[in-house]
């Protein structure tokens, strides 16, 4: 280590002993002081780890969490990003907070922002890549979901060897040639049939020929068996497979994947996306599937991601929302609750959010009316927004409960009809409640900063 560096991780170490023991919180912070100081400190904080590099869209964070648990039954020692941090100045935090085991090289299993997977492959050389998912999300940072892969793609460029673990369902991650290995894993629980996504789906021109992609099944949005009737292209064969769905409730799922019955504490077709990924993981790492079967059913609550925390005997699950078809996702997972339950929406637009709304017109709210849903509380710095959507998609006034200030939404919370209560929220919004509920008491720690 040069002396730069060995100051520069001094100065960041300082940082976060600090904001942790007194703030409660330092995820950014010390990491962006560091960078400062060093630039390239990555180098040098990521040299004695295997890494694998988990990015997509959706579901990075619950991916990590699941991957972790499930590499835990065979490795004891993993360093990880669980809060969702997962920036260059949050992955250098990471690295600034890990505890080197006596023995073996250590593990590092790395939430990644798509944009910046360029910023870690450029000083490491990962293990492997998982793909999760591409979706139309933050256009203003990423644009189309065409150049948000060709942003990680960019970073992959330089790890030639890595290997890709990547959801064969979704067909962009089929689209290019890569001189990488690749392990694909996806759904293959139904008879084939012919059909074709919903109008307006996005990613579903073939990219042969352009054609318009059909499906022998599909999952939820471009995702499926696909397949091309004008050129021949076709979902990749898959490594590993999910053979049944079984249960499917808010807060569980089961399923088998290879032939092996898995249940995981999270709702949602996606959070099974999820899990496959993670399981697809653990068996490219040498991890039994009787081992993940033990892993996944552990507590899967994580930072912001359907944790369910007690507000004065209201059981409050928080979800974080933040774009179309993730949104489409937890609706029509809390759907399948058979309680009834209030529902909070808190919109923000900083960047770490997106800053442009109008994606909150592309989700289904409208399917919201289906159910009776005796209180809506709408909050956050885009009250406004949020609440004329749910306005239009049919929420009526008079169980409608406008609330700029989070705290006082937390009151409002308590005050609701039902014991069950969904808080649908963007990054900074969720992290602004958690804050408020820290602080409240009514959880112990996680603030982030």
């Amino acid at each position: 280590m040069s002396l730069r560096s060995g100051f520069a991780t001094f100065a960041g170490k300082s940082s976060y002993w600090f904001l942790h023991t007194f703030l409660h919180g330092g995820s950014s912070l010390p990491g962006k002081i560091t960078l400062k100081l060093d630039p390239n400190i990555l180098r040098t904080l990521g040299a004695k780890y295997d890494v694998i590099v988990i990015t997509g869209t959706n579901g990075k964070t619950l991916t990590t969490a699941l991957t972790v648990s499930v590499l835990n039954q065979k490795y004891p020692a993993i360093l990880t990003n669980p809060t969702g941090s997962n920036m260059e100045q949050g992955i250098v935090t990471t690295f600034l907070n890990a505890k080197h085991p006596k023995t073996g090289r250590p593990l590092a299993v790395l939430e990644v922002d798509e944009a910046n997977v360029i910023k870690v492959t450029q000083y490491i050389e990962p293990k492997a890549f998982v793909f999760t998912n591409i979706f139309r999300d933050q256009m203003d940072r990423y644009g189309e979901i065409y150049t948000t892969y060709q942003k990680i793609l960019d970073g992959v460029a330089l790890a030639p060897n890595a290997t890709i673990i990547a959801n064969g369902d979704s067909p962009i991650f089929h689209s290019k040639e890569l001189p990488n290995p690749i392990e694909y894993y996806g759904f293959d629980d139904q008879p084939d049939q012919d059909m074709k996504a919903k109008p307006n789906t996005d990613g579903v021109l073939c990219p042969v020929c352009e054609h318009i992609l059909h499906y022998h099944s599909l999952t939820y949005s471009n995702q499926g068996k696909y397949f091309c009737p004008n050129c021949g292209f076709e979902r990749p064969e898959l490594t590993y497979r999910l053979t049944k769905l079984g249960e499917q409730t808010p807060t569980s799922s089961e399923f088998e994947v290879d032939g092996h019955a898995f249940k995981i504490g999270v709702g949602g077709t996606y959070n099974i996306y999820n899990a496959l990924a993670a399981y697809a993981v653990g068996r490219f790492m040498g991890v039994a599937p009787a081992q993940i079967a033990r892993a996944f059913n552990g507590n899967q609550q994580v930072f912001g991601r359907q944790e369910v925390i007690d507000v004065d005997g209201k059981q409050v699950t928080i979800i974080l929302v933040k774009n179309p078809v993730g949104l489409d996702q937890v609706l029509h997972m809390i759907g399948t609750d058979k309680e009834k339950f209030s529902l909070v929406g808190l919109l923000n637009a900083n960047y770490a959010d997106g800053i442009d709304t109008s994606w909150i017109w592309d989700g289904d709210f409208e399917q919201l009316t289906q159910r009776d849903i005796p209180a809506v509380i709408t909050g956050g710095e885009r009250y406004k927004d949020i609440t004329f959507r749910l306005k239009v998609a049919g929420i009526p006034d008079d169980k409608h409960i406008v609330e700029p200030d989070l705290e006082k939404v937390v009151d409002e919370i308590k005050q609701v009809p039902t014991e069950r209560v969904y808080v649908l929220a963007t990054y900074t919004a969720m992290l602004q409640m958690r804050k408020i509920l820290a602080t409240k008491g009514y959880i112990k720690e996680g603030l982030g900063v």
